[in-house]
């Protein structure tokens, strides 16, 4: 699936656009539309972004949609405010850096050949985590000023999951693309 600027009208990218953000609202981590909480797919809603969209307005309006979720969810449930501090900003760069890998992907000959999709995914995923984890240990104010050291041995916890997640969430769109591109091919192969 080779993914070019300009490849979509803009009702194509508004189509993809609303599928997307409607994946992330089933599945961020405040929602309250199921009774399953599904692992949240933030991340790779936005390296798709970055792959299909490209444009920065649409990661403007990706952040909004998940940031209007989250202080959503807040307003309705005191619970979920726990992580709406200072740091909340903090995603601003983490979901920069999936947008960015999925933008660097896009201009790839095959967005999703494997040897560029599977290291471009683990490592914007995993300076995603530490931006994320690092931003909010140190600018929350909910943890004693320690320093880099203390808030990275905090954080380190969460990286199985932090990483796991999105990581199942890269193979199930990888299988996708590739199950499209068969399709493909055998539609072309039939003509």
């Amino acid at each position: 699936m080779n993914v070019q600027p300009n490849q979509h009208s803009l009702l194509q990218q508004s189509g993809i656009a609303i599928l997307l953000l409607f994946f992330m609202l089933l599945t961020r981590s405040s929602h309250a539309l199921t009774s399953v909480a599904l692992p949240d797919a933030s991340l790779a809603v936005f390296l798709l972004g970055g792959i299909l969209l490209r444009r920065a307005a649409w990661f403007v309006l990706f952040f909004l949609v998940a940031a209007t979720i989250d202080f959503g969810a807040a307003a309705w449930n005191s619970y979920f405010a726990f992580c709406l501090t200072d740091a909340y900003w903090g995603l601003v760069p983490a979901y920069g850096v999936m947008w960015l890998g999925g933008r660097w992907l896009a201009r790839q000959a095959d967005a999703f050949a494997l040897s560029r999709y599977l290291p471009v995914t683990l490592l914007t995923t995993f300076l995603a985590f530490v931006i994320s984890t690092q931003t909010y240990y140190l600018f929350s104010g909910r943890f004693p000023n320690n320093g880099l050291h203390e808030t990275i041995q905090h954080g380190w916890n969460y990286l199985p999951v932090s990483l796991g997640y999105p990581m199942m969430y890269f193979a199930m769109i990888w299988l996708v693309a590739q199950g499209y591109r068969h399709v493909r091919s055998l539609r072309s192969a039939n003509s």
